[in-house]
């Protein structure tokens, strides 16, 4: 009976459902923008820098595939697109004039000059003028700086817009009296924090200033400033100030700033400083709490060795164990020794040299053995016969700064120059693009000792593109200068490597990205939306596990700490390359870029920024920013490796419940 009942009651239940209305299946949730089929395609066109295709899109009903396309031209470039994008100005999205500001900057044509500044005469949105400012910045002649440095924006947003646009002409050189004046002014702790970083940036990064008649308004920033990436750049403004106290002030600045990237600052602007004034400065931070104020200082002293005392050196060296440290106070204490005691000492080292396991430890030391021309053949042999490419690099890149001496023996000069003609026919990247660059150094005057340059044809036919395409393209350059051709049409790489849509549509917004340091743990939020090639290219090189056991080959303090090279010395790419993506995103502090070697060569290496460094914005892919573990970031050091590299999902907020 219970039988009989039961399949009673499951006839009856099949029998209802055929009531049931029918039920589609649910299309996938979309976890990131590009599952709008039409915003994937203006991503593709981008990709294949496809003008034609792009344009009609800039006239499209829909406002976000308007705004998308503009944002496309920025990473194009293609001065085709200026009339359209200056038409764009006049709509009525905001985001759309936005976009269109921000490509005719990236643009960079100075045709675009006198579009933005009659719209700046009538666009009323403050986040729309602080972005034609700044483009303006990018393009602009004189006109355009005597424009900017008159300009009288009205609300905090067109304030900072107006300093980034003072910065961005800056950088080219294009800067009047009013202008440095109005900087001056922007530091002024009333302003806003945007105003004053990019006004400091100024003051620091401009060529040619002179900024003693500022002196008391910038010390007072450098000094008192509540946000130490304004600090920074105040201080190393100061360095361009001439003042009987100069050494007395950055001193106390060295050794009283909070902020290690502030001390730091401090010793770099203290150059033409005699050694005894700021002897004791110098000192304490070669010690620092942080071991990037001390490799800063280190490398200080090598670029201004005039005046050291070697004794001092000899009483310091013993309590300093980080080996870039070492290998530049050797440099100095080489180069500053009297004849018999650099032999002694070149002994010493020499069997230092020999016991050192580590191949970053040997390229520091190798490194500081050119100090003294009596180790040219010591060096060139290691270059050539080391096993570690970071060894051999570091090599030729001694040689190279022992030559650039000014009291460089002219004995060794003809030897010199075979060195670097065997460099170039190594057959590797490194030494074959370094030494090609160094021959075309017009300070070092080596044109006279290459009669042909057969060699650097017959080094280029041996590369592997796009792999070599760094390697490549300083070949090409030395091979113009040679041949006398005042310009080099700069080699491009071919587009071989297209987005993998398959993959983009798999990452979330909120992906992230664990790397698993000898120093910590630090973690990385990507920006999928934002570069969707470069997060795809990242992410499908760590499903392979390809970052796993690779070291941070590069550390520049308070710039960036840099790494994904399989050859470990900074000259290891893929056997293909990805396309350069521009978006009006800044670098800050823990802001992960792609290295590259000039537009549209990227392809595994990658560095996270110390500190807001915005020379670099639209010039390097942004695709990622750190969101925690900078601490970890602040203390990475040359050779520091990279345990392994990990997706994984942001975390719930504690605080919520996960429903």
């Amino acid at each position: 009976m219970k039988i009989q009942y039961t399949l009673a009651f499951a006839l009856a239940t099949l029998s209802a459902c055929q009531y049931l209305p029918f039920q589609r299946s649910k299309e996938p949730v979309a976890i990131n923008k590009f599952g709008d089929a039409e915003l994937q395609r203006i991503y593709t066109l981008q990709d294949e820098r496809n003008t034609n295709a792009l344009l009609p899109y800039l006239n499209h009903a829909k406002p976000q595939y308007r705004t998308e396309a503009a944002l496309a031209f920025a990473s194009v470039q293609d001065t085709l697109a200026v009339p359209a994008l200056l038409g764009l100005l006049n709509d009525t999205t905001i985001a759309v004039r936005e976009a269109a500001a921000y490509a005719l900057g990236q643009i960079g044509h100075e045709k675009a000059e006198m579009g933005l500044i009659q719209h700046l005469s009538q666009e009323q949105r403050p986040v729309v003028q602080a972005e034609l400012l700044e483009a303006l910045g990018k393009i602009a002649t004189p006109a355009g700086a005597t424009f900017l440095a008159s300009y009288a924006p009205s609300t905090p947003v067109a304030q900072a817009g107006k300093a980034w646009g003072l910065y961005r002409a800056g950088l080219r050189q294009q800067y009047t009296k009013q202008g440095v004046a109005e900087a001056v002014q922007l530091l002024s702790p009333a302003q806003p924090y945007e105003a004053r970083l990019a006004a400091a940036h100024f003051l620091a990064r401009t060529p040619k200033l002179n900024l003693t008649p500022h002196r008391q308004d910038i010390l007072t920033a450098a000094t008192s400033d509540e946000a130490p990436e304004v600090r920074m750049a105040a201080t190393l403004a100061l360095g361009r100030v001439n003042a009987p106290d100069k050494a007395s002030f950055l001193s106390n600045i060295a050794q009283s700033d909070a902020d290690y990237r502030v001390r730091l600052s401090a010793v770099r602007a203290m150059a033409g400083q005699e050694f005894e004034e700021i002897k004791e400065a110098v000192l304490a931070a070669l010690q620092d709490d942080n071991i990037n104020t001390a490799v800063a200082t280190a490398e200080f002293l090598q670029a201004n060795p005039t005046g050291v005392p070697p004794e001092v050196l000899l009483e310091v060296l013993p309590q300093i164990q980080d080996a870039r440290v070492r290998g530049n106070l050797i440099w100095v204490l080489l180069h500053n020794s009297l004849p018999h005691n650099r032999t002694y000492l070149n002994q010493r080292y020499k069997q230092q040299y020999q016991y050192l396991r580590s191949p970053y430890e040997k390229a520091q030391l190798l490194r500081g053995l050119s100090g003294d021309y009596n180790n040219f053949k010591f060096i060139a042999d290691e270059t050539f016969t080391a096993q570690a490419p970071v060894v051999s690099t570091t090599g030729i890149e001694s040689l190279i700064l022992m030559r650039q001496q000014p009291d460089f023996p002219r004995k060794l000069e003809n030897e010199f120059a075979e060195t670097l003609k065997r460099a170039v026919g190594s057959g590797d990247v490194a030494l074959t693009g370094i030494a090609a660059a160094a021959i075309r150094d017009q300070k070092l005057k080596l044109r006279s000792q290459y009669r042909t340059y057969d060699f650097l044809t017959e080094a280029q036919q041996k590369l592997e593109l796009p792999r070599d395409m760094e390697t490549n393209i300083e070949l090409q350059k030395t091979i113009d200068y040679l041949s006398g051709k005042e310009e080099t049409e700069i080699p491009q790489n071919p587009f071989t490597h297209p987005i993998d849509w398959a993959l983009v549509k798999t990452i979330p917004v909120d992906q992230q990205v664990l790397l698993r340091t000898e120093k910590g743990n630090i973690t990385l939020q990507l920006f999928v939306e934002d570069a969707p090639g470069s997060v795809a290219n990242f992410v499908e090189l760590t499903k392979q596990d390809f970052f796993d056991s690779l070291y941070f080959h590069r550390v520049v303090p308070n710039f960036v700490a840099q790494g994904g090279d399989k050859r470990g010395d900074g000259w290891g790419s893929s056997d293909y390359s990805i396309r350069s993506e521009f978006a009006p995103l800044h670098y800050r502090e823990g802001y992960v870029g792609m290295a590259s070697a000039g537009k549209d060569t990227e392809s595994n290496q990658w560095f996270i920024t110390h500190s807001s460094t915005p020379h670099l914005d639209g010039r390097y892919t942004i695709f990622a920013k750190v969101v925690d573990g900078m601490p970890v970031v602040h203390q990475l050091e040359v050779g520091d490796r990279i345990l392994d590299v990990e997706l994984v999902r942001k975390p719930v907020n504690p605080g919520k419940r996960n429903l």
